[in-house]
């Protein structure tokens, strides 16, 4: 039997490097740490007590990008518990993302940022979708809406 501990890691890819770097550090707010000498390009952020690894695809590589597609729950995404449901709302609007009443919001030239609220439902706590600069869905929940 496998004894699993707990999650090491999630890895991304990302398309542009410095554009993810000012989202994940600039936005989210996340540290970056250090990353070994790979023979390609990325970069590691602190999540609490896990990392988050973007990592840059090889030249001809066919990475797993959702280009085109909309914030959708139910998509492969990565979920960061916050302190704050509202501070985290409040931060992220002051970043530029706008509320979007659509259930699976497109960024569009009226609502380039959207983010999708979920402040009550079936999962039992807060949440909000966003997506990063290459469209890769991020959840931000708390434990309570405050």
């Amino acid at each position: 039997m496998l004894k699993i501990e707990t999650v090491h890691h999630v890895s991304l890819p990302a398309s542009d490097l410095e554009r993810s770097a000012t989202f994940y550090e600039g936005v989210l707010g996340l540290e970056p740490m250090a990353r070994p000498a790979f023979d390609f390009g990325g970069r590691w952020y602190k999540v609490g007590d896990r990392s988050l690894h973007l990592i840059v695809p090889e030249d001809g590589g066919d990475p797993t990008f959702r280009h085109g597609k909309p914030i959708d729950s139910r998509d492969a995404h990565v979920a960061i518990r916050v302190s704050s449901y509202p501070g985290a709302v409040a931060h992220l609007e002051s970043k530029g993302f706008r509320r979007s009443t659509e259930r699976h919001p497109v960024p569009t030239s009226d609502n380039p940022l959207p983010m999708r609220l979920s402040p009550s439902g079936p999962a039992g706590f807060p949440q909000i979708y966003i997506l990063d600069p290459d469209r890769n869905v991020i959840e931000i929940n708390a434990a309570k809406v405050d």
